[in-house]
């Protein structure tokens, strides 16, 4: 079995940043020993270099690898610079035995709220689904903005611009996990054989109504995708549960 936790919207060097939350949701993480953890954006809360170089002290805390993509505030007074020299690659793919394939995307824009993928990074990611495909390859991809619009979230302002189009291959490819973050607020999708899971914010104070800090724990085995909603400090429960396509 595979076990990868989803983390999102820390926004270090907000007035709203919790580091107690923080240091308690790593403590709980490396206690589950994950295979990976994705972030889906948001580290930091302006993108600027000493955000980052304070997010990296963090984030090395944790155990497992982890994987990261950028969140509009990442991008920000240069803070896409910034991701490159400390984090890593804004747009990655990675492979693990030939049994799944991650795909990290870019949906941020210097300086804006509202997200973009763009028709470069879109044919590169459906050159990698089509291989995904032909080899019968479990698939995830992973971006900030989210794809579809997140109930309990008050006026759609910064949904992803051609959200459409990344949806169309999303489905097409019947990508089997979509993962997102944004708008603070856990929530699980299925259109098609495709399951698009938008993650809460892990430390941020900035939360809707009772909504608390969360995050994502995805098992993964050969028969079926089970997906957790964690609360930091607080209850487990079965978000969803789903059979595999192959």
């Amino acid at each position: 079995m595979t076990v990868i936790v989803h983390i999102s919207d820390l926004h270090i060097g907000s007035g709203s940043f919790s580091e107690s939350v923080l240091m308690d949701a790593i403590k709980e993480i490396n206690a589950l020993a994950p295979d990976m953890i994705i972030l889906t954006g948001d580290i930091t809360n302006r993108g600027y270099y000493g955000e980052f170089v304070k997010a990296m002290e963090y984030l090395n805390m944790f155990k497992s690898p982890l994987f990261a993509i950028p969140g509009n505030h990442d991008s920000r007074n240069l803070g896409n610079q910034s991701f490159e020299e400390l984090v890593g690659e804004r747009s990655w793919k990675l492979t693990k035995d030939n049994e799944f394939t991650v795909i990290g995307l870019d949906s941020s824009i210097p300086d804006e709220n509202r997200g973009h993928i763009g028709l470069p990074q879109h044919l590169w990611m459906e050159h990698q689904l089509d291989d995904c495909v032909i080899a019968e390859r479990f698939s995830i991809v992973a971006l900030h903005h989210h794809v579809i619009p997140i109930p309990n979230t008050g006026r759609e302002r910064n949904v992803l611009s051609d959200a459409g189009d990344i949806l169309k291959t999303l489905t097409t490819h019947e990508v089997d996990l979509v993962l997102c973050g944004h708008k603070h607020v856990p929530n699980i999708w299925k259109i098609n054989d495709t399951i698009v899971v938008n993650s809460g914010s892990l430390c941020s104070n900035k939360l809707r109504g009772k909504i608390g800090n969360s995050y994502i724990i995805y098992n993964i085995n050969d028969k079926e995708i089970e997906v957790f909603l964690n609360h930091v400090g607080g209850e487990k429960f079965l978000f969803g549960k789903f059979q595999r396509k192959y």
